[in-house]
């Protein structure tokens, strides 16, 4: 059950309060002989996504309508034929558009039905990326607006696109979250609802799906997984309306990561193979190293060591293939040593303590962004750990809290817990000291 934003934002243009729209439908209902007895309470369980029964979803826009002066459909609030606010990508493009800027606008406000959503699982969370693989395609994406829409709009999305992607790495998800969906609610849906040719408009939705992705990240970095997993799917959908198969293979990549931190490791490999084998041609080294890494995750975890070690060499030799300037936008998160970093990380689930410190050497050796440089510090001092090296992993744990101070990221947080405790359950002084440090930057309030 996914919240329902387009209710939501028809109820903020008419200016109901819940208790208001309930008593309207209550009265609309008795000129028709029901006895209807809703308050605020039913209405914020129609917000969360639960379906109105009976006649009262016609009942809601008439309301609406009669106070809004324009026809409302069930469509419109959410709840049409096929049953609810979903996003997905088998909606059509106007109407996914709508949903996806509803969207945009709740978060924005602050709606707590929207942010504290859960993630999806089974058919729901399976069925985007099916769709993004299948037919049928969009054979014409122009469409007429109020506002024509130009080549240097599509330049501002992408300009803005690497500026907040800058942002999540340089000062993390929490901090940028609510400046690139400002920015969505009042640049990128304007343009989305424009005028434009189906050329433009192919760019237009690869600008807005690029920028839509990073939203879905900074997202997940402040724990709305359901929120970062409908971002994903809106970017997954952007890229199908646009016809670029890697930006589709990048927004899988997106899911199979957030898959592997849920724990859903066989919905990872499984996602991770789609992008694989539906990409093609546009499967660039950098996309197909980064999942080939996170497969070999997932199998380590699953136990399956063989096939593991068989994703990490795929992974290794797609690396050795990155050609600087040769990747799009999306794929620069892909720098030298992330993938040492994620072969580490698997080794280490196989036991293979050695192998996995060599790895995570080689990580911290290599030039890395702000953000990735925490991670990799991480990874390091757990090697460590496992190792029976605590002195060693506590200099390692002193340079990862130093490097993520001023960082406002719920994962880097989860990150630090997970080396605090374990620093303090090797009970060497150096590693309490270090684990008194992080618990320092620990108690700075996000």
């Amino acid at each position: 059950m996914q919240p329902n934003t387009l209710l939501d934002a028809l109820l903020d243009e008419a200016g109901f309060s819940h208790a208001g729209l309930a008593a309207r439908v209550d009265r609309a209902g008795l000129a028709r002989g029901l006895d209807l007895r809703y308050d605020h309470t039913a209405v914020a369980r129609w917000l969360r996504g639960q379906r109105p029964r009976g006649r009262v979803p016609d009942l809601i826009c008439e309301v609406l309508a009669e106070r809004l002066g324009r026809p409302v459909a069930l469509g419109d609030i959410g709840l049409g034929v096929q049953g609810g606010p979903a996003d997905g990508p088998g909606s059509p493009l106007c109407g996914f558009v709508d949903r996806a800027t509803a969207l945009w606008r709740s978060d924005e406000q602050q709606r707590r039905q929207v942010i504290d959503a859960p993630a999806v699982t089974g058919t729901p969370a399976v069925m985007p990326v099916w769709e993004w693989e299948n037919p049928p395609e969009d054979t014409d994406v122009s469409r007429a607006g109020p506002t024509r829409v130009s080549p240097a709009d599509i330049t501002l999305l992408r300009t803005a696109r690497a500026h907040y992607e800058l942002m999540y790495r340089r000062a993390g998800g929490i901090a940028t979250r609510a400046r690139i969906v400002g920015f969505l609610t009042a640049q990128t849906a304007p343009l989305l609802r424009g005028a434009y040719g189906d050329a433009l408009g192919r760019r237009l939705h690869r600008a807005a799906g690029g920028l839509v992705a990073v939203a879905g990240i900074c997202a997940y970095d402040s724990d709305a997984h359901g929120l970062a997993q409908r971002y994903f799917h809106q970017a997954l959908r952007l890229a199908k309306a646009s016809g670029d198969r890697g930006l589709g293979a990048y927004a899988v990549a997106l899911l199979v990561n957030q898959s592997l931190f849920m724990g859903e490791y066989r919905q990872a490999v499984a996602f991770a193979e789609a992008a694989l084998r539906s990409a093609g041609p546009a499967l660039t080294p950098a996309l197909a190293s980064d999942l080939y890494a996170m497969q070999a995750k997932a199998y380590a975890r699953l136990g399956d060591g063989r096939v593991a070690r068989h994703r990490i060499r795929r992974a290794e030799r797609e690396a050795e293939r990155i050609r600087p300037g040769a990747e799009p936008d999306e794929t620069g998160y892909v720098q030298p040593g992330l993938v040492h970093v994620q072969v580490a990380e698997a080794l280490l689930s196989l036991g293979e303590l050695t192998a996995a410190h060599e790895h995570a050497a080689a990580a911290v050796g290599s030039p890395a962004h702000d953000r990735g440089r925490v991670h990799r510090l991480g990874m390091l001092c757990q090697i460590e750990l496992s190792r029976g090296e605590p002195e060693r992993a506590a200099r390692t744990a002193l340079a990862m809290a130093d490097q993520a101070r001023g960082m406002e990221s719920q994962r880097l947080r989860d990150r630090l817990r997970a080396v605090r405790a374990r620093l303090v359950a090797s009970g060497a002084g150096p590693a309490r000291q270090a684990a008194e440090l992080i618990d320092g930057a620990l108690r700075v309030p996000l």
